[in-house]
This record gives C-alpha cells, sequence and structure tokens, in this order.
C-alpha cells in the first residue's frame, strides 16, 4: 500500500517535472534582427566581443557586458554563456570569485593576445551584475544570481568612494580616478543608469545603491547648467568647500560617453521617482537637435556655454529616441529614427563590410534604443526587466 503510494507520487512528481521542461521548451528565443547582425559583426563564436575600430583590435568589458544584456534581451542563452565564459576566461583570468573583469583585451606590442589594461570599468561591472541578476531571475538559474552577488560585493569593496559633504558614489573603476593630495574624485555621468541602480538595491539592501541613485541626479543638476551632460567631471574640495567643477583633464565636452546619459534617462521607467528629474536637468538636447539647418544631434557641446557643434553619428540617432519620446517630441523621435535605420542598413551593406566593420559604437547605441523602441524590452519602476519573449513565454505556458 505504502510501496503504491511512493510509486504515485515519483509518476505525479516525474510528470510535473516534463510538464515544465516542455514549457521550457517552448519558450524561444525573441525574433531581434538587430541582435543578429551583432552577432554576425561583432561576436566571435569563441564569446569574443571585436571591436575591430582600434590597431588592438581589442575587446572591453563594456562591450562583453552590453553583449550579455542583448543577449538576455534576445531570449538567447547560449549566447549569453559564451559571452560570459569568454569575460571569466579572458578578463577575470578565471577567477570569476575575486577578480574584477580587466578593461581592455587586445593585441598587444609583442603580438600576443592578453590583458592590455588591468583597471576595471564601473560602468561595464554594472552591466555584467545586472544581466546576470536578470538573467538568474528570467531563467532561473541560480548560478547567475551567486555570481552576480559576488561581481556585486566586489564593486561595493572596489570601486565607491566617499565624497566629502555628497556622499558615497561609484568610481569609473577601481584605480586612478582619486586624487588624494588634491581632493578631488573624477566621475563619469553615464556610468550611472537609474534603472541599474534600482535593480542593485533590490539585490543589496543594505548598500548605498538608493542613496547613490539620488546622488545621480543631484549630480546631473549640479554639472549640466545649460541641459547637456558631461562625458567627466571632477568633484573637489577647495578652499573648504566642495563642488561639482568642469574636469581639468578632458574639459566641458559633452560627447561620446555623455550620449548616453540622454538614452538612459529615456528609458528609465516614467513611474521611477527620478524619471522627470533626470529629464529636466538634461533638457538641452531636444533644441541642440532642433536648430535650423542641422535636425541631427551635435557632436559634441560644450557644457558650460551650451554651444554645439557637428553632426553625431546615427548611433547617437539612436540613442536620442527613448529621449524624444520621454519628452513628446514626435518628429524629432520620426527623424532620428528614420535617420539611424537608413545608416544601419548602408552599414552593413556587402560593400560596406568587404572593407571594414560597421561602426561598433553605432551598433551598440542602437541595440539599446532602438531595441526598446521596437518594445524588446522595459525597465520598470524597481530596475527588473520586462522582455518581449518573458511575455511570449507566459502566453505558451499558461
Amino acid at each position: 500500500m505504502i510501496a503504491g503510494r511512493i510509486i504515485r507520487l515519483c509518476l505525479s512528481l516525474c510528470m510535473l517535472h516534463a510538464g515544465v521542461a516542455s514549457a521550457a521548451s517552448a519558450c524561444k528565443a525573441a525574433d531581434w534582427p538587430l541582435w543578429n547582425d551583432f552577432q554576425t559583426y561583432f561576436v566571435q563564436d569563441s564569446g569574443r566581443v571585436l571591436d575591430a575600430s582600434t590597431e588592438l583590435n581589442h575587446s572591453s568589458s563594456e562591450g562583453q557586458s552590453y553583449g550579455m544584456f542583448f543577449a538576455l534581451v534576445a531570449g538567447d542563452r547560449p549566447a549569453f554563456d559564451r559571452l560570459w565564459g569568454w569575460t571569466i576566461d579572458n578578463l577575470m583570468g578565471g577567477a570569476v570569485e575575486s577578480e574584477l573583469p580587466a578593461w581592455i583585451w587586445g593585441k598587444a606590442d609583442d603580438g600576443t593576445w592578453r590583458v592590455i589594461d588591468a583597471n576595471s570599468a564601473s560602468d561595464a561591472d554594472l552591466w555584467f551584475i545586472y544581466a546576470l541578476l536578470e538573467a538568474g531571475r528570467l531563467w532561473d538559474e541560480p548560478r547567475y544570481t551567486r555570481q552576480a552577488h559576488t561581481l556585486l560585493a566586489l564593486v561595493e569593496s572596489h570601486e565607491l568612494s566617499e565624497l566629502p559633504g555628497f556622499g558615497l558614489m561609484l568610481m569609473p573603476g577601481r584605480e586612478g580616478f582619486i586624487d588624494s593630495e588634491r581632493q578631488s574624485w573624477r566621475l563619469n555621468p553615464s556610468y550611472l543608469p537609474v534603472p541599474l541602480l534600482r535593480r542593485l538595491a533590490q539585490a543589496s539592501p543594505d548598500g548605498p545603491w538608493q542613496a547613490i541613485a539620488d546622488r545621480t541626479a543631484a549630480m546631473m543638476q549640479a554639472v549640466a547648467p545649460h541641459g547637456f551632460a558631461p562625458d567627466w567631471t571632477t568633484y573637489r574640495i577647495e578652499g573648504g568647500k566642495a563642488s561639482f567643477i568642469v574636469d581639468p583633464d578632458k574639459g566641458p565636452v559633452g560627447s561620446y560617453d555623455a550620449i548616453r546619459t540622454y538614452l538612459w534617462a529615456g528609458m528609465t521607467s516614467p513611474e521611477d521617482p527620478l524619471f522627470a528629474t533626470m529629464l529636466k536637468a538634461l533638457d538641452g538636447m531636444v533644441e541642440a537637435t532642433r536648430e535650423p539647418g542641422k535636425g541631427v544631434p551635435p557632436e559634441k557641446v560644450d557644457t558650460s556655454t551650451g554651444e554645439a557643434e557637428g553632426k553625431g553619428p546615427f548611433g547617437f540617432s539612436s540613442a536620442l529616441a527613448p529621449y524624444f519620446k520621454a519628452k513628446g517630441q514626435a518628429l524629432l523621435l520620426e527623424q532620428q529614427v528614420l535617420r539611424a535605420r537608413a545608416m544601419l542598413r548602408h552599414s552593413t551593406l556587402p560593400q560596406e563590410t568587404a572593407q571594414q566593420q560597421p561602426p561598433y559604437y553605432d551598433y551598440v547605441l542602437s541595440l539599446f534604443g532602438l531595441g526598446w523602441l521596437d518594445d524588446m524590452y522595459r525597465f520598470r519602476a524597481d530596475g527588473t526587466l520586462a522582455l518581449l519573449w518573458e511575455d511570449e513565454c507566459v502566453a505558451t505556458t499558461d
């Protein structure tokens, strides 16, 4: 009698397991042509993201982390695993439990392929953590979650610094951004997407991330007097007074780094308390793009005067798509999307790719901006992802 009950229980559990496995197998990767193109032109079979625009033919922690995020958005778990595996082996020396990823890997002067710059890049580290946390949640994989928490602990130990009179902030890397003698700290505003900070706060509730999100908004209000984000800024204590100043090395320019700041602001959930604050602080790009005779984002802006110059590449148009949508700028949105899509198509024509790799950074910005615009993903107010394939998966398993 008891044996019969045990057999029936085992059969029931087996059937339940089979049902779960069947449901999981019914979850297909999303149809995302931009991701398919990105893999074709930039992702090697090993999982290395190649940027061939420099002599180093380098890979960066940024590229690897972005690639993992895109793979997650696409529901492409094999690619996700290849990208993360290559990162562990080559940027972390296999020591996932103790090493922050190195920033740059490529062809050294002696002809060997190895780490070129072992310093960390904290923006990539945040994207690694984010991608792993969300992959662990969405794919129900505890290993990803454990690795995310390990990396998060390393970031909290090595990449945070107290700015006197302001509070704890994320440094751009493990070393090289604090001048104790001059009492100055260099920061990169584009390294701090609010949705990622919200998700990290959820993963580390006793950590500093909610406060860092608030300080990010406060920093942006302080460093963008004309509504433009700088690539870099410096926090300095001078004469007993602390303030954000124009970075002494990089100057007041807002360009290839700063364009991401508008992107992150536009993609932040409207339900996030900082959504309106960030958009208001970054108000300048609307008029700068609308300027008669241009109709495209400027390549550079002097953030101290508001003077803009040049025409940004098509990736800038892609990056500003969520920003213009959030701002309610329908015409500017349409113009930039048309420009970005046309130039994307041109960059992958056979006669173009026969000569060179498509522009890496423009492609990255396009996956972020146009992917968001095409509803491939959304950030919720708590920082978690809402994904297209997730909805389809739920629909197949109801």
